[in-house]
């Protein structure tokens, strides 16, 4: 989870990723953060986040994402 909060600081140091939950609901994040992100997850965790992947639910917060990250390096 570290890593995924220093990955997300970077990328936008202006958004408490730590408490806020509607990241994508609020429009915090848009499609150029969701871009960007997606590419430094899928190589820093030797992932592969898929379109089916790229679903509100999974980028809404910092909790989430690192679900989704754990989840697929389990498979």
């Amino acid at each position: 989870m570290d890593r995924l909060m220093e990955i997300l600081e970077e990328l936008r140091p202006d958004v408490d990723f730590e408490n806020e939950t509607g990241l994508i609901k609020d429009g915090i994040l848009d499609s150029f953060d969701i871009v960007a992100l997606v590419g430094e997850l899928n190589d820093e965790f030797d992932i592969e986040i898929k379109p089916s992947d790229l679903v509100p639910d999974n980028f809404n917060s910092a909790k989430a994402m690192y679900a989704l990250v754990e989840k697929l390096m389990d498979e």
